[in-house]
């Protein structure tokens, strides 16, 4: 039996770049029919600089499972379809800066009179209120403000942003995990629900483990989460390897099975407190060992025993066997990229990933008519919306 666990929930994704159209994403990973709504230069992420030919690779790997149509909402009969998907539709997500949904008619309050069972997320940079809430806020824009850059540059360094957009891909998650609660809750109270998360929130929830302050330390306590130097990136004899070994078990076996037994037994030694006090004396003596071989060696060597990874490159993710084993990547075919491999079915339920017909990312309007037949317009009503260019 096919495993879909939003199936027959439609999803309206009005928004751009990356976050919010993530989000989207991600509940149309497990079954939910997304529609994506964009205005008709498409959304700014189609436009984003890449090296894949004639489309973006953000794009492309953010925006599975959706279908798009084109529409101006800044026009009458553009608000007008954009109202009668909302009627049909279970959740509406937007990203736009505080007073722009109102003015494009897709507020809260506005779609509550369209569809009384609305469930209504809204993705912000920094909330929807607050001195700060109408600055546009961007995931390096936001690492920046919330010390996330300046504990990149630890220790004593500048500060760094993660490439990657880490930030947008995290408050994707929860802005997902919230439609999904908010979703649940619709069911047990037939109420509208208002889901609002934020890149400041995001931010803050990913650095939980730092975001601490007792009552009686001072504001430069350290509240970096490392543990320290041992537990790291170290070069090999060709290529370089990451072992974390904290735990005493692990410390001990990697004592062992890199010739340094005679550490493993040591009291100076025999906790991690100590061993990052010590980790002057102790980080050498590891690298020397650890230059006797290369990196896939010792990786193999390590086997179980030593939590560990050889430093790849993203592109050797496509053929490493465990993602294979859990079905990570899926093919498609493209009308201008031809054949592509990209990430799909992030999650499992009761040990199955979602059997979803898994979709590319649409091309600009791809779904256009399709959609407004669905929503009961007749040939000469599409026509004369295409004619005052509300829709595309």
């Amino acid at each position: 039996m096919a495993l879909q666990t939003l199936a027959g929930v439609t999803v309206l994704d009005c928004c751009s770049y990356l976050a919010g159209p993530y989000g989207a994403a991600l509940l149309g990973d497990m079954g939910a029919d997304v529609i994506k709504i964009e205005n008709p230069g498409g959304d700014m992420l189609r436009h984003y600089p890449s090296t894949l030919e004639g489309e973006s690779r953000a794009f492309v790997g953010t925006n599975r499972n959706k279908r798009s149509i084109v529409i101006d909402l800044k026009t009458p009969g553009g608000i007008s379809v954009s109202h009668k998907l909302v009627a049909r539709a279970d959740v509406v997500i937007q990203n736009f800066r505080p007073g722009v949904a109102r003015r494009l008619q897709l507020d809260y309050e506005t779609l509550l009179g369209v569809n009384p069972r609305i469930v209504y997320a809204s993705f912000t940079g920094y909330g929807e209120d607050g001195p700060i809430a109408g600055k546009p806020g961007f995931d390096q824009v936001l690492q920046c403000m919330t010390g996330v850059a300046q504990a990149q540059g630890y220790p004593g360094n500048e500060p760094k942003v993660v490439w990657g957009s880490v930030l947008d891909f995290y408050g994707a998650s929860m802005l997902a995990m919230g439609i999904s609660a908010a979703l649940f809750n619709r069911e047990k109270t037939g109420q509208a629900q208002k889901v609002e998360a934020s890149l400041l929130a995001s931010s803050m929830a990913l650095q939980s483990g730092r975001l601490v302050w007792a009552e009686n330390e001072g504001r430069d306590v350290e509240r970096d989460l490392r543990g320290g130097a041992l537990s790291a990136i170290h070069p090999t004899r060709e290529g370089y390897i990451y072992v974390q070994a904290q735990t005493q078990p692990f410390w001990e076996a990697l004592c062992e099975l890199v010739g340094l037994s005679h550490l493993a037994g040591d009291p100076k030694y025999d906790d991690m407190r100590k061993r990052k006090m010590h980790e002057n004396e102790l980080v050498p003596q590891l690298r020397e060992a650890l230059m006797t071989r290369t990196a896939l060696q010792w990786e193999a060597h390590f086997g179980l025993r030593v939590p560990c990874a050889v430093v790849r490159e993203t592109v050797d993710l496509f053929d490493h066997p465990q993602v294979a084993a859990q079905g990570l990547v899926a093919s498609h075919e493209h009308p201008t990229l031809g054949r592509y491999r990209a990430m799909s079915n992030p999650v499992t339920i009761n040990g199955r990933a979602q059997t979803v017909p898994d979709r590319r990312a649409p091309m600009l309007g791809e779904h256009t008519q399709e959609i407004l037949d669905e929503l009961g317009l007749g040939a000469e009503e599409a026509a004369a919306l295409r004619e005052a260019g509300a829709v595309a």
